[in-house]
């Protein structure tokens, strides 16, 4: 969290052959939102989530599902215009939904359920 605030969450959890990912939000690397909106952030959450499994020996290519939460209807062309670069075939089953999110200056977060056999 921005403020340094420890939060009870795990970043990964495996159960069975399956990792789940906790929500990915567009934090660079100094510990704030990126600028630069919906794109910038969809890349950051993306590029957050590549660093975690890299961390456990997997990558995008075995990613079953990914849950999408946009703070505005508006930014989803956007959004699946970064979104879909990552998956440019085969891509996951997804949800999306528009919602309030709980991090100031977040307009995307996104979750995955990653198929990881160990």
């Amino acid at each position: 969290m921005p403020d340094g605030t420890r939060v009870p969450l795990s970043k990964a959890v495996r159960a069975g052959e399956f990792l789940f990912l906790s929500g990915q939000l567009g934090f660079g690397t100094d510990g704030t939102i990126v600028n630069g909106g919906v794109e910038a952030q969809t890349r950051q959450c993306i590029e957050n989530a590549k660093v975690l499994l890299e961390k456990v020996g997997s990558d995008l290519s075995r990613v079953a599902k990914a849950t999408i939460w946009l703070t505005d209807t508006a930014d989803f062309g956007a959004f699946n215009k970064v979104y879909g670069s990552y998956f440019p075939s085969h891509p996951p089953a997804r949800s999306a939904v528009c919602s309030a999110l709980m991090v100031p200056g977040a307009v995307v977060e996104i979750e995955f359920l990653v198929y990881h056999p160990a």
